[in-house]
């Protein structure tokens, strides 16, 4: 079975850990900052998009780390049997892609959804249309899958 990793967030001036099961974003537990003295000093955030819907996420907070860290455990461990490895694999090519948009962006090529005529051309050199570009995108770029 796949273990809970934690990770620092560096990006935040807060402590902040991102969550992940494998390779997947499943949650967060972060400082709070700015509330009143006598709120609970962490949040806890646990759930994916796409994969889980909305409604299925869970949140919380606590006094402690060690708090929040059990509670948010205790969540996903109610999540989890639900899952399946196509939730997981939504998550992941819905990273692709958003990789995929922003490569093409910095490369300086328009989607095709930009385009009058629906086509374009991919930075690999592929003319890509609006309905092929999903598949485009997981079959010539998986390596984005784990970027």
């Amino acid at each position: 079975m796949t273990e809970l990793r934690r990770r620092r967030d560096e990006t935040r001036s807060e402590e902040c850990w991102r969550i992940y099961y494998g390779d997947v974003h499943v949650g967060t537990i972060a400082a709070r900052t700015g509330g009143p003295r006598d709120e609970a000093k962490w949040d806890w955030k646990c759930g994916f998009y796409p994969g889980i819907e909305p409604g299925e996420h869970r949140s919380g907070s606590a006094e402690t780390f060690p708090e929040a860290r059990a509670e948010f455990e205790a969540a996903w461990q109610a999540l989890l049997p639900a899952r399946t490895d196509a939730d997981f694999q939504a998550w992941r090519d819905a990273q692709a892609l958003t990789a995929w948009k922003y490569a093409m962006w910095e490369a300086g090529a328009k989607l095709p959804t930009q385009t009058t005529s629906g086509v374009s051309r991919c930075f690999c050199g592929a003319t890509i249309d609006i309905a092929g570009t999903d598949r485009h995108v997981l079959d010539a770029h998986s390596e984005m899958r784990t970027a």
